[in-house]
Formats: C-alpha cells, sequence, structure tokens
C-alpha cells in the first residue's frame, strides 16, 4: 500500500529540485529569504532558494539545505542539520542536534527528540512523535512515530 499524497508531495519536490538545478546551472543566484518577524540566530547557514516563515526559529549553528521551508512558527534548535529540499511543517518542533535527510517532510506539529536522526525521503505526518531514529524512506504517524508506508516518501 502506497500513500497518494506522499507520492504527489515527492514528486512536487522532485520538480522544485530540477527546477532549482537549472536556474543555478544557467548561472541564477537564488534568493534565499526570511520573514522578518522570524528569528534566526547567529551562525545559521541557510541553503540558496530557502525560506522561513513568520514566527519561526532557527536557533544557533543549525545549518538549513537548499530549497528548504520553515513554515510558520516551525522551531529548529540548536546545531540541526536540514537537507535539501526538506520541509518543516507549521509548528513542527525539531530538538536541539536533530539531523533530517533530504527530501523529508515534518507534518503540521509533528515533534522529534533530541539527538535524532530522521533519513531522506521521510515523511513524518501531522502531530506525530519521533523518538527514535528513523532510518528507512516512508510515512512516519503516531506516538511515538512509526512506520506505516514503506517508500511512500521517496
Amino acid at each position: 500500500v502506497e500513500s497518494r499524497s506522499a507520492q504527489a508531495l515527492q514528486i512536487d519536490k522532485i520538480a522544485y529540485r530540477r527546477r532549482q538545478d537549472r536556474l543555478t546551472a544557467a548561472g541564477a543566484s537564488l534568493a534565499t529569504l526570511i520573514h522578518p518577524r522570524a528569528f534566526v540566530a547567529s551562525r545559521v547557514t541557510l541553503g540558496a532558494g530557502s525560506v522561513v516563515m513568520a514566527g519561526a526559529v532557527i536557533n544557533v549553528d543549525a545549518v538549513i539545505g537548499r530549497g528548504v521551508i520553515v513554515n510558520t512558527c516551525a522551531s529548529v534548535d540548536h546545531d540541526c542539520r536540514i537537507g535539501d529540499f526538506c520541509h518543516v511543517s507549521v509548528g513542527a518542533r525539531l530538538a536541539g542536534t536533530v539531523h533530517v535527510g533530504d527530501r523529508s517532510t515534518l507534518g503540521v506539529g509533528a515533534v522529534v527528540r533530541n539527538d535524532t536522526d530522521i533519513c531522506a525521503d521521510c515523511m513524518v505526518g501531522a502531530g506525530a512523535a519521533v523518538v527514535s531514529p528513523l532510518t528507512e524512506p516512508g510515512v512516519y504517524v503516531g506516538v511515538p512515530a512509526r512506520r506505516l508506508y514503506p517508500d511512500g516518501a521517496n
């Protein structure tokens, strides 16, 4: 069983990545946008084409990849690493030293415990609590987060 919404989201991410790659190859300089009501601490690295929305907080020494969306009121704490083309949805919370692999999505209100790794191509559902590493691509839901669909987001 595969998640159609996960597949659709991933297709959109692939198209966005290809578009960004074409623009970069053509010599375009991609903007990184930070809403004036967002907080981005010192020593944060934001990749090209990323956007930080109103009320979002990104704390010290976080590294945000290319084409990432840190959405409204999301929180990315110290020393986190967010891979390319990820989406940290509205109200999602990442504690310190969380690593999120490329093309992953953290749903509305999802919470990730500190020192936790999430591999590439994961979709964490709304309200899920990630309390242990996610080592296989797929769709994860619940408290604690459990894999619902294998390979649903790759």
